[in-house]
């Protein structure tokens, strides 16, 4: 569908104050930039930042892109024959591929990456990310897989999982840290994935199996 006016001038806005907000954090650091000083810099009101943005943090990790359901997601939307740590493996390896900011893999996010490690209520927040993203991630596989409320396989499955996709984080973090290039540490992120699949046992690689393609509605 085409984009609309409201539509277009609703995501220039947008753009507009994440792209102030990111300008400050980076120049000055999270905890010392406020909303009032975003709004100038934006050339808006408070109140529009905060409609845009409900809390500061989402400045940083917008929800719809920092989603608690990420994990979950790429398991809902898995293939036929993919099991659940087949999708994430295959989603996180096209991520790598096309150098996507959902893994900080594109230029200049050194820099965002360095403002984050400095900001405390950052890094709570990516902290709290990944113990959302792993419970939603049991959930599903629960739900998926029939287990009953008791059987601790989910849970166990999706711990696993959910620990390989932040080690990912923190190697492409401890890259960026050091100052590699995109291309450099795309490659590292590879040899991860690779290194991660040839050690897991076949109860994981075949676990929560989709036979069939999803309904589409």
């Amino acid at each position: 569908m085409t984009e609309g006016l409201r539509e277009r001038k609703k995501r220039r806005t947008r753009q507009r104050i994440t792209e102030a907000a990111m300008g400050l954090f980076i120049e000055r650091g999270f905890e010392h930039v406020t909303i009032a000083e975003v709004a100038e810099a934006a050339e808006v009101s408070a109140n529009t930042v905060y409609n845009y943005f409900p809390t500061k943090e989402d400045l940083v990790l917008p929800p719809d892109e920092a989603s608690p359901q990420r994990l979950a997601d790429m398991v809902r939307q898995r293939r036929a024959g993919e099991s659940a740590a087949d999708a994430i493996l295959r989603e996180l390896r096209e991520e790598v591929h096309r150098r996507d900011r959902k893994v900080g893999l594109t230029g200049g996010f050194g820099r965002v990456f360095d403002m984050m490690r400095a900001a405390p209520t950052l890094l709570a927040r990516l902290e709290s990310l990944g113990q959302q993203m792993t419970d939603a991630l049991a959930a599903v596989l629960a739900e998926e897989t029939g287990a009953a409320p008791d059987d601790p396989l989910p849970r166990v499955i999706a711990h696993q999982l959910g620990c390989f996709h932040s080690l990912v984080f923190a190697e492409i973090g401890k890259r960026l840290a050091a100052g590699e290039s995109p291309d450099a540490i795309a490659e590292a992120a590879l040899d991860l994935l690779t290194t991660f699949e040839d050690v897991l046992g076949d109860r994981v690689l075949t676990y929560a199996m989709r036979k069939d393609q999803p309904c589409s509605e």
